[in-house]
């Protein structure tokens, strides 16, 4: 933090005049700028590791609980970061520990550091230990229940030992864990204008959806329906960010279905088809998810007319990032799959 007085003051680029806050005790003092080698030199991984709990704790004791060590170790790791950034990281507030723009900045490249590390060491052991390596996947509900299930099939039948983690989430949530690096691939959507610029996208398959509900619905026995018809009755709806529900909204917009009965929000497949079998709701879902449940007549299907399609889903890369070898060889087995489900589904 600078600190300005009602006089001038004359500085040097090499000698910047900083108000050093911590502990509750301001000190004054004439440090030299740090140039990024000495931070880069001198900045260590515990560092690194201390930010990104705190960031995520907003606690210095539970951050020191989380990561085995004292509170006044912790202390001590903060106030050497500061110093050594010559920022304040954190606003020392009575119940959290909130970070300033700055730290946010900060924060972020903490994170991405750590989890970058973290895969790492855990590749490099499978690979000691005769494996073949991680692949992290993050996918939204309707790919995950085709192109992506055949993709794993396909990519273990290659690989055998390949370790996967499969997420499951909704494609805004997805694009805020590939950003921090948290998962290698995505398929999914952008769904925000500046993924343009952090992500390459690569179409896989349009997504056509369905209205759901359980078997033994009301509605079941119409003769015809209509979508003031589907204004009677409650729904369950993925969040507001995701591309179905604003597709629903629309929809029902331009039906002049202007509020809901009752409504329950959740990205959860699994939930939405324990509700829809519990209760009289209804659920706007991807085809691709919901097909073999009404097939197997564990679900109905409302044929009614929804006048929009939503985008076509696809895979989802970080850009300047070469990807592993399991990596190339999954989105080529994405690529397979996609095609030989699209030209079943038209057969």
């Amino acid at each position: 933090m600078f600190v300005i007085d009602k006089h001038p003051i004359e500085y040097s680029v090499k000698s910047i005049p900083i108000r050093y806050e911590f502990a509750g005790v301001n000190l004054m003092a004439t440090q030299p700028a740090a140039a990024p080698s000495s931070v880069l030199t001198r900045l260590r991984f515990r560092h690194l590791q201390l930010l990104d709990v705190l960031g995520r704790t907003r606690n210095l004791r539970v951050a020191a609980e989380q990561l085995h060590i004292t509170q006044p170790a912790a202390t001590k790791i903060l106030g050497d970061v500061e110093a050594m950034l010559q920022a304040r990281l954190f606003e020392r507030l009575p119940r959290e520990m909130r970070p300033t723009d700055l730290g946010v900045f900060v924060l972020r490249y903490a994170s991405t550091a750590v989890a970058d590390l973290g895969k790492f060491v855990s590749e490099l052991e499978t690979l000691r230990a005769g494996g073949h390596g991680h692949l992290t996947v993050g996918a939204i509900s309707a790919s995950a229940a085709q192109v992506v299930t055949a993709g794993i099939r396909d990519i273990l039948a290659m690989r055998p030992r390949l370790v996967i983690k499969l997420v499951e989430q909704s494609s805004d949530q997805l694009a805020v864990w590939l950003e921090e690096k948290k998962l290698d691939i995505m398929v999914g959507r952008l769904t925000e204008p500046r993924h343009q610029a952090m992500f390459d996208f690569e179409v896989l398959s349009p997504e056509p959806v369905w209205v759901v509900c359980g078997r033994q619905h009301p509605l079941l026995g119409r003769a015809r329906l209509e979508l003031a018809d589907l204004g009677e009755w409650p729904w369950i709806l993925y969040p507001p960010a995701t591309a179905i529900r604003q597709l629903f909204e629309e929809t029902f917009a331009a039906a002049g279905i202007r509020s809901l009965v009752g409504m329950v929000e959740t990205p959860s497949i699994f939930s939405t088809l324990e509700l829809l079998q519990a209760t009289d709701m209804l659920s706007l879902q991807p085809r691709a998810a919901v097909e073999k449940y009404v097939s197997e007549g564990i679900l109905g299907h409302l044929p009614v007319p929804i006048r929009r399609a939503m985008t076509s889903y696809g895979i989802v890369t970080r850009k300047n990032e070469a990807p592993s070898q399991p990596m190339e060889e999954f989105i080529a087995v994405l690529r397979s799959a996609a095609r030989r489900l699209g030209a079943a589904g038209h057969s």
